[in-house]
């Protein structure tokens, strides 16, 4: 029902990317299960840090992300104008800036 990937990045940071829900599954807490399950393997896994990204426009994922115990870091601003060649609105905002979070582990 959905999948997630974690990603060595650096000496003991891992970044989740890539989490997902099937469609007619979202609303049921499977996204927040993904991410919960995601922070408990890195930790089994010895990462001290655990970062994850996400657009200014993904408010109900920012939510989620925090509710988990993630915190806001910083912003790589224009990252969805330099690296996408098309425009990505969603929730009626235009998804212009990635939004970095991270949780000490």
């Amino acid at each position: 029902m959905g999948v997630y990937v974690l990603l060595p990045t650096r000496p003991q940071i891992v970044e989740l990317v890539n989490v997902a829900v099937i469609e007619d599954q979202h609303g049921k807490g499977i996204g927040k299960q993904l991410v919960l399950d995601a922070i408990r393997v890195a930790k089994t896994k010895g990462y001290k840090t655990i970062e994850i990204g996400t657009g200014n426009s993904s408010v109900g994922q920012l939510a989620l992300y925090q509710k988990c115990g993630f915190r806001i870091i910083g912003i790589d601003t224009d990252f969805f104008i330099r690296h996408y060649s098309e425009n990505i609105f969603e929730n009626g905002i235009q998804c212009r800036d990635m939004i970095r979070l991270s949780q000490d582990l």
